[in-house]
């Protein structure tokens, strides 16, 4: 009776899958919705390529899925990802829905998976990566994930003992899930364009999770990113990849592998992406790819555009930025990154969650715990905070220190491209949630379009 009804659930699904594509809708996880509606260990029946792995953690899961899916692909591996789906069970069961035969056999030999750290309970007992990637661990969204603490909890539950892992090992909180699994860990070296870290509000661990006393940190990145001791002998774990330098000018990142000296080109100038492409190289490395696979690969990759885009026109420069609505980190990163960027520069904030619009929240506390104080510097002349809380961006920036006069609150997206005061700077940033990609894109063509009639 299980066979019947996963085959009922497959053709489903497939019909479901090849309906979506001639109404030209973009069903990124109903078809597996419906599968396993049908057929609830779906998962566990579903054919798997011969090497999974699996990318999870707070931020950076989807650039590190995408990137790695992209030098695979580089590399002629035909690849099966859900780059363009949920991260959810639905998701990763649509993903191999796609890469499937009408008997449930899997066509790819390698799949690249982004995982949501809350489906871990509803993936990994059917579906167990070969290797599960986790980027990092951070307080999230009270919505989504909470604290980080109770994430570790959920993935160390639920991993599978089978699976070896990829972990950062500048992260005391991610770097100490699953303890009984094989493991592999990546980190950075302090780089020598960083200076000392500044206070951020977040900071997740700050006592040893031993003995309770206060952590040292000999080097801390950035909120609880870095190198941390107590004096009980609990430590940061050594890392096996250790990016030793990133050299901006000639764009290459060295790093040591076990010992052994690399030279990787650097496609990102900014921290938390050069992590990312660490832990790809990580993954890569692992799976057995040589340095020179990897170097030939990188070279025509990028940052996947929906994360990170620039571009100059004019004297200009448009830079897209995703920053990941209701998570203070990912804001936090972002606002850190403009702040040191050099120029006049006008931001504006697009990262209302846009379930706000329709169900809205009256707990704003996340907005309370990201840097906006990064964003009060005499370079920044305008910051434009958009959508549904403009008006309670625009108190936490006066909080923050930031003159009124270089405030300007607009209730719709659409209004950004004409309030801009374009004259006033060369730098324009626009940061947006994740689910405000396309109502970004627009914002961007309408700024490019403003920037052109300069001329």
């Amino acid at each position: 009776m299980g066979a019947v009804r996963f085959y009922i659930a497959l053709w489903s699904a497939k019909l479901i899958q090849l309906a979506i594509k001639i109404l030209g809708k973009n069903g990124t996880y109903f078809p597996g919705k419906a599968a396993i509606k049908l057929c609830p260990d779906f998962l566990g029946r579903i054919g798997r390529p011969r090497t999974v792995i699996g990318v999870t953690g707070t931020n950076g899961k989807t650039t590190v899925c995408n990137m790695t899916a992209d030098l695979l692909d580089a590399m002629g591996e035909d690849v099966l990802s859900n780059r363009a789906g949920s991260n959810i069970n639905a998701g990763v069961a649509t993903a191999l829905i796609e890469g499937s035969s009408l008997t449930g056999k899997s066509k790819k030999k390698i799949a690249v998976l982004e995982i949501d750290e809350r489906s871990a309970r509803l993936i990994y007992p059917y579906f167990k990566p070969d290797y599960i990637l986790c980027t990092n661990l951070f307080r999230d969204s009270m919505r989504r994930n909470a604290h980080s603490e109770y994430i570790a909890s959920v993935l160390t539950e639920y991993i599978p003992k089978t699976s070896k892992l990829i972990l950062n090992a500048d992260d005391l909180i991610s770097s100490a899930i699953a303890p009984d699994n094989e493991r592999v860990y990546f980190g950075m070296e302090r780089l020598e364009c960083e200076s000392e870290a500044r206070e951020n509000i977040v900071r997740d661990i700050s006592v040893c999770p031993e003995c309770g006393r206060t952590l040292t940190f000999d080097f801390r990145r950035y909120h609880h990113i870095g190198r941390a001791r107590c004096e009980c002998g609990f430590a940061s774990k050594t890392p096996d990849y250790l990016a030793l330098s990133a050299d901006f000018e000639n764009m290459k990142l060295k790093v040591s592998e076990r010992g052994e000296l690399r030279e990787y080109s650097l496609i990102t100038d900014t921290i938390f992406n050069i992590y990312n492409e660490l832990a790809a190289i990580t993954i890569l490395r692992e799976l057995g790819k040589t340095t020179e696979e990897i170097e030939k690969a990188l070279k025509n990759t990028k940052v996947v555009q929906s994360r990170f885009l620039e571009e100059s026109k004019n004297g200009k420069t448009v830079t897209m930025l995703m920053a990941k609505g209701l998570n203070a980190v990912a804001c936090s990163r972002g606002f850190d990154y403009i702040s040191r960027e050099s120029g006049k520069k006008i931001v504006a904030l697009m990262y209302d969650d846009i379930f706000d619009e329709k169900n809205t929240s009256e707990n704003i506390a996340w907005i309370y715990d990201v840097d906006y104080e990064f964003l009060n510097t005499d370079d920044l002349v305008q910051v434009i905070p958009c959508g549904v809380r403009a008006a309670d961006g625009k108190m936490r920036l006066l909080i923050a220190g930031v003159p009124e006069e270089k405030i300007t609150p607009v209730r719709c997206e659409a209004e950004v491209a004409d309030t801009i005061r374009y004259t006033e700077a060369d730098r324009i940033f626009l940061l947006y949630d994740v689910y405000r990609h396309n109502i970004a894109t627009k914002v961007r063509a309408e700024v490019m379009k403003k920037i052109e009639g300069l001329a």
